[in-house]
Order: structure tokens, then C-alpha cells, then sequence
């Protein structure tokens, strides 16, 4: 009796469990009847015919992240590195989802594989740091146009790491340090250069202010030099001027004659002392001549005033 009590149990417990369903918020379920597709239950509570009616595939429709594992690939400069990934795609379709491919999580990775292999082939080591963005970009759209009959979504895909092997690793951190090298070169010669620039563009300053100056110089003793020579030629006029007046006076030539022969004989006693002359020149001789005539023009000149007062004397 207790035997077919727990049967009669079970075969309740089957039939309730194959009489109704209860779809989650998170997921579709495809509904098959004697083994077609009969609809896709939507999420809340369903009845099932038993026996009939089943639950064929549960699909789960928020987005699902898919590791993708590491894999090695060879760069276009014949580099190996080692790379794996992150997928993130969702389910748009139950339906194709699942009469449209077996496995699309394991459809997907493999495509995401192949992929990215075939990128990383395109470039070289260098570029797949600086291009990662780039490739993952190929990728989602390579990924995401093979995915569109399975009625699933690739949203995005992100490589994790890119991890080349130990030797190159080391190969590139020498070549980074011979880079930086060359970069404190190429700043400290700039410095240098800067700083000569600098210091020539000073230097050429100041050889311009100190030639300004020194033209300035110029330029103030040419003026100066320029008044001296006007006030001296104003006072050599002004006295050629007065001589020329003194000598239209009366004796002015006489007197003019005499300071000519003053300065002559001056002259040449200096040069008497200087010099041992035995023969003197015929002018020498002639000075005689020439004093005895300024001496009768004196005696004439003063016998004339004599006369003169005394005729004024007498007159008086």
C-alpha cells in the first residue's frame, strides 16, 4: 500500500510539474508540441498539455559576458604574443537562438578567436598597443554580422591582455630605455642650443647698443667738433674783419707790414738756434733796407705831428 502511495506521489508530482511553467523575468522558453515549435513563453505562468507540450530550450535574454581564452597569434613583424579577450553579446532572438545554431557561446568564442588572430596578423608588435581600440572595433563587427542568423547580439569586445614572450619583453624594455636615452639627448641638446641662441641673441644686443652708442659718440663729437670749428671760423672772420679795418685806417698797412716782420724774424731766429748756418739767404740782407725805410716813414710820421702841434700852438 505505502508502494503505490509514493507512486501515485511521483506520477502527481510529474504531472503538475508537466501541467504548468514558470518563466523568470530574465529569460525566454521555447515551447514544443509533439516535437515542432509551437511558441515562445514569455515571462509569468503557462499551462502544458503532459505528454504533449514540453519546455525545449530556456533562453537566458540579459547580457552574458564570455571569457574568451588566451590564444597565440603572430604580429605582422613575426612576433609571437599571446592574447585573450572579454565578449559581452545578448540574445535578441530566442527563437534562432535556438534552431539557429547548437552552442552560440561556443560559436562566438572560436569567431572571436579566429578574429582576433587575423587582426593581430595585420599589424605589428608596436601597433597592437596603440590599435587595440581599433581592433576591437573589427572585431565586434566581424563577430557581430556572423552572429546575426543565430539572433544574437555582439555588443562589444575588449581585449584583456597582450602579453608577448619573455625575450621580446626584455628586447623591448632595452629599446624603451634606448629611447628615453635618446630623448633626454635630444632634450638636453635642445637646452644646449636654446641657451647658446640665447646667449648670442644677447651678446648681439649688446653689440648693438654698444654700437649705437659709439655712434652716438661720433655723432656728438662731429657736432661738437662741427660749433668748434663754426666759432673758431666766426672768430677768424670776425678778427680778419677788424684787421681788415684796422688796415684801411691810417698807418694800418704799415703796422700790418711790421707784425709780418716781427713774426718773420721770430721765425727765423728759432730756427738760427736749431740749425748751424754759415750762409744766410739774400731776404736775410734786405732786413737792413727794410728797417731803415720803416725808420724814415717814422721820423717823417712824427716831424709831421711836431709841426702840427706847433702850428696849433702858434695859432693859439
Amino acid at each position: 500500500m505505502w508502494t503505490a502511495l509514493l507512486i501515485f506521489i511521483i506520477f502527481l508530482y510529474f504531472i503538475i510539474t508537466r501541467l504548468f511553467i514558470i518563466v523568470e523575468m530574465r529569460e525566454e522558453v521555447i515551447q514544443e508540441r509533439l516535437g515542432k515549435y509551437k511558441k515562445t513563453l514569455k515571462p509569468g505562468f503557462h499551462f502544458l498539455i503532459p505528454f504533449v507540450d514540453r519546455a525545449a530550450y530556456h533562453q537566458e535574454m540579459r547580457e552574458q559576458v564570455i571569457d574568451v581564452p588566451s590564444q597565440t597569434c603572430i604580429t605582422n613583424d613575426n612576433i609571437e604574443v599571446t592574447v585573450d579577450g572579454i565578449a559581452y553579446l545578448k540574445v535578441m532572438d530566442s527563437h534562432k537562438a535556438s534552431y539557429g545554431i547548437s552552442n552560440y557561446k561556443a560559436a562566438a568564442i572560436n569567431l572571436a578567436q579566429t578574429t582576433m588572430r587575423s587582426e593581430i596578423g595585420k599589424i605589428s608588435l608596436d601597433d597592437t598597443f596603440s590599435e587595440r581600440e581599433k581592433m576591437n572595433e573589427n572585431i565586434v563587427q566581424e563577430i557581430d554580422k556572423a552572429a546575426d542568423p543565430w539572433g544574437v547580439k555582439v555588443l562589444r569586445y575588449e581585449i584583456r591582455n597582450i602579453r608577448p614572450s619573455n625575450e621580446i619583453v626584455d628586447t623591448m624594455e632595452k629599446q624603451m630605455e634606448a629611447e628615453r636615452q635618446k630623448r633626454a639627448d635630444i632634450t638636453s641638446s635642445e637646452g644646449l642650443r636654446e641657451s647658446r641662441i640665447n646667449e648670442s641673441k644677447g651678446e648681439q644686443q649688446s653689440q648693438v647698443l654698444v654700437s649705437e652708442a659709439q655712434r652716438q659718440r661720433r655723432i656728438n663729437e662731429a657736432k661738437g667738433r662741427a660749433k668748434e670749428i663754426e666759432l673758431v671760423a666766426t672768430a677768424t672772420a670776425n678778427g680778419i674783419r677788424r684787421v681788415a679795418q684796422a688796415i684801411e685806417k691810417p698807418g694800418g698797412s704799415l703796422a700790418v707790414q711790421t707784425k709780418l716782420v716781427e713774426q718773420y724774424i721770430d721765425q727765423f731766429g728759432r730756427i738760427i738756434k736749431s740749425t748751424n748756418v754759415s750762409v744766410l739767404p739774400v731776404e736775410t740782407a734786405n732786413l737792413r733796407t727794410f728797417f731803415e725805410g720803416v725808420a724814415t716813414v717814422s721820423q717823417h710820421t712824427t716831424g709831421g705831428s711836431t709841426a702840427q702841434k706847433s702850428t696849433q700852438g702858434g695859432t693859439r
